[in-house]
């Protein structure tokens, strides 16, 4: 069923390019680790949880994100 656009929920509180500091929850099925950013869920693949990282957003889906860690 089509929904319009401002019905489909609140967009996603980051954008791609963005860089955040997160801390990673727990560790999703395909083994990345996952963080939340305002209650957004973020894959960030090769993290654990515990992990504490910096991160750049790399895609935003609907539901989800995917980011990369930032080495500076």
């Amino acid at each position: 069923m089509y929904r319009p656009r401002e019905q489909r929920g609140p967009p996603a509180p980051v954008n791609v390019g963005d860089t955040h500091d997160v801390k990673i929850e727990s560790k999703g099925k395909g083994g990345d680790g996952i963080a939340r950013i305002q209650g957004f869920v973020v894959f960030v693949p090769g993290t654990n949880p515990g992990d504490e990282v910096k991160v750049r957003i790399s895609a935003v889906r609907r539901r989800f994100a995917t980011a990369e860690v930032v080495t500076e």
